[in-house]
């Protein structure tokens, strides 16, 4: 097998389009995981898989949604394997009082909604993500996973179902 030849032009094309796109394409990542530094390591790895195919890429209006399948792709191998990244540590960083709303209750109230979401099947998280974190349209969405639209449509309905029947999101409702 041999590596493809990569010319100058190719690395700027690529890194122009990372500068453009690299922001929404990292909410994308951040979206699929709850671990800012995780997403980082998502987008890398999509980005790297972009790059290796970049000469196969033969629409580049196209690349975000490209992206966006080798960020859902990698996450979903990640979900496979089912790794726990989580580590105890002795002291908790000291963080900055804000003005405004308790930041204590916005968090808990962020948290019980991603561990809800995280509870969802991997295929209705992604399309929850997709369409309200993301705010794409049912079409785009569908285009995105490779399925029907009315496959997103029942698809989400459940998950929304599950969301508000979640005992842990009662709090919130109420």
């Amino acid at each position: 097998m041999t590596t493809p030849v990569r010319t100058s032009a190719t690395a700027t094309h690529f890194t122009s389009y990372v500068r453009a796109r690299g922001p929404v394409l990292l909410r994308t990542a951040r979206s699929l995981t709850p671990d800012p530094c995780d997403a980082e390591d998502l987008l890398q790895t999509a980005l790297t898989k972009t790059y290796v195919a970049w000469e196969r890429i033969q629409d580049h209006r196209a690349l975000d949604g490209y992206v966006r399948r080798a960020l859902i792709n990698t996450r979903t191998s990640q979900w496979r394997k089912r790794r726990i990244d989580e580590f105890a540590c002795a002291e908790l960083p000291e963080r900055e009082a804000v003005p405004g709303p308790d930041p204590a209750e916005q968090q808990v109230l962020r948290d019980a909604m991603w561990r809800a979401v995280m509870r969802l099947p991997d295929r209705q998280r992604a399309m929850v993500v997709l369409r309200y974190y993301e705010d794409l349209s049912e079409a785009r969405t569908a285009e995105v996973l490779g399925v029907s639209v009315g496959t997103v449509k029942s698809a989400v309905s459940r998950a929304l179902a599950k969301l508000r029947e979640d005992p842990e999101l009662r709090p919130v409702r109420d």
